[in-house]
């Protein structure tokens, strides 16, 4: 049994987020990824809240599904109570703390009981379904467990530079320094778009916690770019907050534990190098330790990327020697250590970006194939991950299964993103098609 799971998303009443996003859109385009389990996000906006209550219904403890489903919802999709929130705040020699951190909460009570309290200490949860307060990460997981022993605290896309635990700007140098005492609790953590599971398994505190990957999606197209996979070895069965909590705590005794992740390649995301975007100025590893922290254009400090940050944390380099590179039968290459202690990953391109690229770059036909191959032949998962060549190739065509297996094997052509500019991941380069295919560097 599998459960995909994408537990961090905004609804329409989060800042810079589409209109359409309420529970219906949500669930329509979960069915379209193939995603199981899904966050209602943005709980703690009063409004929102009023939404959920009134739209969803409880199915087993914790998990929820629509009332009402939409005629365009392909498969079963359930909700998780999960929302963001950012953290705003002084702490030891600097005076502007930025971090994001998510909420999983394990009943719509434990929900109403975190909103009278952050309400009671001023925060004005009515701006924006990711409310910002003052409070720090410490204290906000105090208040949590103090009401709920069963919610859970995971730091957000822990390596942006601007808004999280290990930002390069706004961060911490160990969850030791943001949580204090109250680290025992932090079971898990959000790796971000601009980092992978390698990068992280550097990191010697989170060498005995979960690597988790979620979207932080703001539109329905954009929801499981990056997802969690939950596995168990029983047969299916109705699983409830407690099985997901179990298994990010990594409880030997829960039904379920994490089977894999799903990811970006990380030099898509926007700030895995370092870098000025204004001065066009984009620095690697040994770039910034070669020329310094300052643009050399305009003289102002460089936004300093993941990549920098977890170099400047790390407590070892792997190589790719430490690595293990397995095929499954239908070519999907999933990565983990050589000593296999952690959780393997798969990278993907989302098959929107593929099918646009397959068709020339002409965006309309290749959403136009989109809404076709999930709508008749199987959802975006199935198509990317596990759906044979030769299936694909009946569906979508000959230039769709040779993208497809590109991507599958990891041999892409790839321009890092840095200081807030996404990369570009291709899988056909023009330029480069008859140099040597150049294998995507994972460190």
């Amino acid at each position: 049994m599998q459960i995909i799971t994408d537990l961090h998303i905004h609804s329409k009443y989060s800042r810079a987020v589409s209109p359409k996003m309420n529970l219906e859109e949500m669930a329509i385009w979960a069915s379209k990824k193939g995603i199981d389990l899904i966050a209602t996000a943005d709980w703690a906006h009063p409004i929102w809240f009023r939404e959920i209550c009134s739209s969803l219904k409880e199915v087993e403890s914790g998990i929820f599904t629509l009332k009402k489903r939409p005629k365009e919802q392909k498969h079963d999709v359930k909700f998780l109570l999960s929302f963001e929130i950012s953290s705003i705040y002084a702490q030891g020699d600097k005076t502007n703390r930025r971090v994001h951190n998510l909420i999983f909460s394990p009943s719509l009570s434990t929900c109403e009981k975190i909103i009278k309290k952050l309400t009671s200490l001023g925060v004005n949860l009515i701006s924006d379904g990711r409310p910002i307060t003052g409070i720090s990460s410490k204290n906000l997981i105090e208040i949590v467990l103090e009401i709920d022993e069963k919610a859970m605290l995971i730091p957000a896309h822990i390596w942006t530079p601007w808004f999280s635990m290990f930002g390069s700007n706004s961060g911490f140098d160990s969850i030791s320094e943001c949580f204090g005492d109250y680290k025992k609790y932090i079971y898990g953590i959000e790796t971000g778009l601009s980092s992978d599971p390698i990068m992280n398994w550097q990191i010697k505190e989170l060498e005995n916690r979960s690597i988790l990957s979620f979207s932080d999606a703001h539109s329905g197209p954009k929801i499981g770019r990056e997802a969690t996979v939950f596995v168990s070895k029983e047969p299916k069965f109705n699983y409830s907050y407690n099985d997901i909590e179990r298994a990010i705590k990594q409880d030997k005794k829960g039904h379920l534990e994490i089977g894999y992740t799903i990811e970006f390649f990380p030099e898509e995301g926007k700030y895995h190098l370092s870098g000025h975007r204004n001065c066009n100025i984009k620095y690697d590893v040994f770039d910034v330790k070669e020329k310094g922290k300052i643009c050399p254009v305009c003289k102002k400090p460089l936004t300093i990327g993941v990549k920098n940050r977890v170099s400047d944390l790390s407590n070892k380099i792997l190589k790719k020697t430490d690595l293990l590179f397995k095929k499954n039968k239908v070519g999907v290459t999933f990565v983990s250590d050589k000593n296999k202690k952690r959780r393997p990953f798969v990278s993907i391109i989302p098959l929107q970006e593929i099918l646009i690229e397959v068709n020339n770059n002409s965006k309309a036909k290749g959403l136009k194939e989109y809404e076709r191959l999930t709508n008749f032949f199987g959802t975006e998962f199935d198509i990317l991950l596990k759906m044979p060549y030769e299936e694909i190739e009946n569906i979508g065509g000959i230039k769709l299964k040779k993208a497809i297996e590109k991507m599958r094997e990891r041999s892409v052509y790839i321009d890092a993103g840095y200081d807030g500019v996404f990369g570009i991941v291709k899988v056909f380069d023009e330029k480069h098609e008859k140099k040597e295919k150049k294998q995507l560097g994972l460190f």
